[in-house]
């Protein structure tokens, strides 16, 4: 099942372990779009951060901010006429974090670097946002065995979750797909994949529930 040609910029998001990069992945491989994602591996802050939140919270956000501005910076308008593209991130989602991590001083230095930026990102023809409990990205964080993020605690993905809930439920910027990913397993799972795309292609305007575990769209 293919998806419709009229979503040619693709964002999947959500929480740390949801399991965004593995969609994105899976997407692009089956349109053969090309793929945007984040590098956190390259952030030598975020380590630290996870050990000692208070003190590399700000340097590990700003590293973020310069490399997605960077790599949105120079995706044009136009340019998404060329080949699909899916990423595994909104731009949107840098904001998100430093107001989850910074302390009110070092958000104030963070909104006057971000507003020096002036980063005018494409707006995506769809966002998929991937729902799921704590329990469930504990588990997937374990699994992926990322050394660093074995100090991610229940506590921080909890804030993390509710701060993601709230950005999308004011999201107005493209169609909006919301899935519980508690249950779906779309790499491994080519029938999950099958019904994921089937929700997509039902997609309109606006903003689409999709649960799994009720086999149809809520």
């Amino acid at each position: 099942m293919k998806l419709p040609d009229k979503y040619r910029y693709i964002v999947v998001e959500g929480p740390i372990g949801v399991g965004k990069t593995t969609l994105a992945r899976a997407i692009s491989d089956a349109v053969g779009a090309t793929l945007m994602l984040e590098d956190p591996d390259s952030n030598p802050f975020l380590p630290r951060f996870y050990d000692d939140p208070d003190r590399y919270a700000l340097p590990a956000q700003l590293f973020f901010l310069f490399q997605r501005a960077q790599q949105l910076g120079t995706l044009k308008q136009q340019d998404l006429f060329a080949p699909r593209r899916v990423a595994d991130y909104l731009f949107e989602k840098d904001r998100l974090f430093a107001g989850l991590t910074l302390d009110a001083a070092e958000m104030a230095l963070y909104e006057q670097v971000a507003s020096r930026l002036a980063v005018d990102p494409p707006r995506p023809d769809l966002v998929v946002y991937l729902q799921a409990p704590v329990e469930t990205l504990l588990s997937r964080i374990a699994k992926r065995g990322t050394q660093y993020e074995s100090l991610i605690d229940a506590a921080y993905l909890t804030r993390l979750n509710d701060a993601y809930a709230r950005f999308f439920h004011e999201f107005d910027k493209a169609p909006l797909l919301i899935v519980n990913a508690a249950s779906i397993d779309p790499v491994q799972n080519q029938a999950d994949y099958e019904e994921l795309v089937g929700a997509i292609r039902r997609m309109k305007k606006g903003r689409m529930y999709y649960n799994p575990l009720r086999h149809g769209t809520i």
